[in-house]
């Protein structure tokens, strides 16, 4: 007989044996492939470094020295990498987001209670969270490449273990192994989106929370229509996990550009120890205030995506796995589509800000009212006010920092961004357990709403005086 743990370990060895078969595979391609050039959408950027020109493949990049051998490199236009940086956050964050709609049969199969799911969630957060802080800044100087590499590696194995856990000890683990593949990735695409597009800074950081807030978004719609096939909590994982090789061989094949800061002499990897964030003086009402919108809004999002199916379910009256991932969804999804809004104007931030207050307090009164139009409604408009506030901001921070220090000083606004769907997301779990969950729900939505009223009024006294 087969056991569970026998199982998930076998499938593991699989997996593991598969990743080193297509790592290999790509190594050895190298030397047989055509080269590929294509640069005619967007110009180029050619960093003036002491490394131009050098021979650079995933391992070297990792050493932080050249490669000692000549090999053959994906020559990939700007607009592939472009693609390929925005398709591996994107697809990480889908991963991350599988098990929303999930949620209810995990609970079911392995005994989990709503503060169960919340600490599941959250130990996804605070290894993200633990992971910017302490190598969000990696990426300038072992290169994006292999930053992304790391990353799709990491969720690899995330998946496969939350995908066979049949506790919350193994639960968590992997949640927090998705956790640290998202925060390895997430400084690196933000840094290399900006270094792809060095004359169009709005468009880079569109790109970048279009691609982060899709894939949070498409995540639980995808979990929701895998689920309908056989064995629905694993097999969402295993076709992810197979999108994610396919994604690692061109990354792997990618001709990697030199980093933006790379190390010298002989203890180059110092430079890869944790350090405490500094941002410059003309940066730092900018950063704060990118900080606290994005603390508020990954609360709501953090939110829709643990405990709110259950509280949807109870205002459409339907337990459908499909309808309530795309109802997890529709916050998220709206807040991706507002990236390709062209809304400008200096009372931007302050309107949306009091759009996403208003919106969040009515989303809490959905239940009481029994309208999940109102749900919908007030979801989008949420999701709307949310992007459109969080573009501004993002943009402006994004736009006041070095590019030797991108990474690091976009790493730490997301360190305190990802904090909102963790500590406020446990408080909400505690509460569900004294309160019941449609009046723990309400004050916190209450909660944030006057939060974001408060954050729109700081926002307009700024612009006012501006």
């Amino acid at each position: 007989m087969v056991t569970p743990d026998h199982s998930a370990a076998t499938s593991l060895r699989i997996l593991l044996n598969l990743c080193m078969f297509t790592l290999r595979l790509a190594q050895r391609s190298c030397i047989l492939l055509p080269s590929i050039v294509s640069r005619r959408v967007f110009p180029t950027r050619k960093p003036a470094t002491k490394s131009e020109g050098m021979e650079m493949t995933v391992l070297s990049e990792l050493r932080m020295r050249p490669a000692t051998a000549e090999r053959w490199g994906w020559d990939a236009s700007t607009t592939a990498r472009l693609v390929l940086a925005g398709v591996v956050i994107f697809t990480l964050l889908v991963g991350a987001n599988l098990a929303t709609p999930l949620y209810p049969l995990l609970q079911a199969r392995i005994g989990l209670s709503s503060l169960d799911v919340t600490v599941a969630f959250s130990s996804y957060v605070l290894a993200l969270v633990a992971v910017l802080m302490v190598a969000g800044h990696w990426s300038d100087h072992i290169g994006r490449r292999a930053a992304l590499v790391l990353a799709v590696l990491v969720g690899l194995v995330g998946g496969v273990i939350f995908a066979n856990a049949d506790s919350l000890l193994a639960l968590s683990a992997g949640r927090a192994l998705q956790g640290v593949a998202v925060g390895l990735a997430t400084g690196a695409s933000s840094a290399a989106l900006r270094e792809l597009l060095p004359q169009r800074p709005d468009w880079a950081s569109r790109f970048t929370l279009l691609s982060s807030a899709g894939g949070v978004a498409a995540g639980p719609a995808i979990g929701g229509l895998l689920s309908l096939l056989p064995d629905p909590t694993r097999t969402p994982y295993y076709v992810h996990s197979a999108v994610l090789l396919a994604a690692l061989i061109p990354l792997w094949l990618l001709k990697a550009r030199p980093a933006i800061a790379p190390a010298e002499g002989p203890k180059a990897h110092r430079v890869l120890a944790p350090r405490k964030p500094s941002i410059s003086k003309d940066a730092r009402g900018a950063f704060w205030m990118a900080a606290a919108t994005g603390f508020l809004s990954f609360a709501v999002f953090g939110f829709c995506l643990s405990l709110a199916p259950g509280y949807f379910a109870t205002v459409v009256h339907a337990d459908s796995r499909p309808l309530i991932g795309v109802l997890a969804g529709v916050t998220l999804g709206a807040s991706a589509l507002s990236q390709l809004l062209g809304v400008r104007g200096r009372l931007v931030v302050p309107v949306a800000l009091a759009v996403l207050g208003v919106s969040v307090v009515l989303v809490g009164a959905a239940a009481a009212w029994s309208s999940p139009w109102l749900l919908v409604a007030a979801s989008i408009t949420a999701g709307m006010g949310q992007g459109i506030a969080f573009r501004q901001v993002f943009n402006e921070v994004a736009g006041k920092v070095e590019a030797a220090r991108h990474a690091q000083v976009i790493s730490t606004v997301y360190v305190i961004t990802y904090l909102g769907s963790a500590v406020p997301v446990i408080g909400l779990g505690i509460a569900v357990t004294a309160l019941g969950l449609q009046a723990a729900v309400v004050g916190f939505t209450a909660l944030c709403g006057l939060a974001a009223l408060t954050l729109a009024a700081v926002s307009m006294k700024s612009a006012l005086r501006d």
